[in-house]
């Protein structure tokens, strides 16, 4: 269930899941005047005033990037992340998008026009990657720690 699916997702990310097994969630929390708050299960709360500083500080650092269903922020940041990796200024990690359905006129649109007019490559359109699954999801991220050479604790 697509709904289910999403909304583990969203507990996992905001550390609930981190906490229960005795690990750590650091968060980087956006200073906005209304609306945005640091959420109880972080273990570390980063606190950014500018959107480009959290960006950077988003996808420095990972071995993934999982994008949600959201809004103006989150595809901002989903472009940061995969403009980021183009240019080699990260480490070429998975962009993952989860909830099939809603992604899919972000994908029709970048396939049929953005791609079709080469304004990215094939392989760079490759990169992103849509997964509801989150076994598959977990499998990818775990390959690319391998890859890296880190070790995930696993519960």
């Amino acid at each position: 269930v697509p709904g289910r699916v999403i909304d583990g997702f969203w507990r996992a990310g905001e550390g609930e899941r981190a906490s229960e097994c005795g690990g750590e969630s650091v968060g980087c929390n956006i200073l906005l005047p209304h609306e945005q708050q640091s959420n109880p299960y972080l273990s570390k709360v980063v606190n950014f005033f500018y959107f480009f500083v959290r960006k950077v500080m988003l996808v420095r650092y990972s071995y993934a990037f999982i994008c949600l269903p959201g809004g103006y922020g989150t595809l901002d940041e989903l472009a940061e992340a995969l403009t980021l990796i183009q240019t080699g200024r990260v480490y070429d990690f998975p962009v993952i998008l989860v909830g099939k359905e809603y992604w899919k006129g972000l994908q029709d649109w970048l396939e049929n026009t953005v791609l079709a007019t080469g304004a990215i490559s094939s392989a760079e359109l490759a990169r992103l990657k849509i997964i509801d699954d989150p076994n598959e999801i977990i499998n990818l991220i775990k390959k690319t720690t391998d890859t890296l050479g880190v070790k995930l604790k696993s519960r």
